[in-house]
């Protein structure tokens, strides 16, 4: 794995990176991440948002992650573990990449590293990366992670001010 970065747990200190991290990325997040954009437009927000997710992670419902730069501690990504379906074993990823370290098989590293994670330790059966079409590059960090394309799920996705889309199915099956 790539030695330039680590995964980090969320914490109250990031709030300053992570509205940075947010800011520096608006115009690429606007389309894919409307909401956590919209929890992240000023540092008093971030620290707020962060508490949320802490509590999330508390209660088992969500998990994020950062991935952080060794040199400088700036976070670069994020990594979600979302809508988890305890009783069926099946949770979903999101994640975000700064355009600068985009292209670099950082993502895919590390969500190969986090469905190792949550089918050791949280114990899930499938994980889900959902994607528009267009959105190439989250298709290629599904597909270089080891998911396949499952289906087209109709009307999806309800991007705000616009109509729903259909997006795509990535799944990996934990081989136990």
């Amino acid at each position: 794995m790539d030695k330039s970065f680590y995964i980090a747990n969320l914490e109250v200190s990031d709030a300053p990176h992570l509205h940075k991290f947010m800011m520096a990325n608006v115009k690429r997040f606007v389309p894919y991440l409307p909401y956590t954009l919209a929890k992240n437009l000023k540092v008093e927000a971030s620290k707020e948002y962060i508490i949320a997710q802490q509590q999330k992670r508390e209660h088992k419902h969500e998990y994020t992650f950062t991935l952080k730069d060794v040199t400088t501690n700036a976070i670069f990504a994020l990594i979600i573990l979302k809508d988890i379906d305890w009783k069926n074993g099946i949770g979903e990823f999101a994640y975000c990449i700064d355009e600068h370290k985009e292209n670099k098989g950082i993502m895919s590293s590390a969500i190969a590293k986090f469905s190792h994670y949550a089918f050791t330790e949280l114990r899930l059966k499938t994980l889900q990366i959902i994607s528009h079409k267009t959105n190439v590059a989250s298709i290629k960090v599904a597909i270089n992670a080891g998911f396949v394309w499952t289906k087209t799920l109709k009307n999806e996705y309800a991007p705000p001010n616009a109509p729903t889309q259909d997006m795509e199915l990535y799944e990996l099956q934990c081989e136990r």
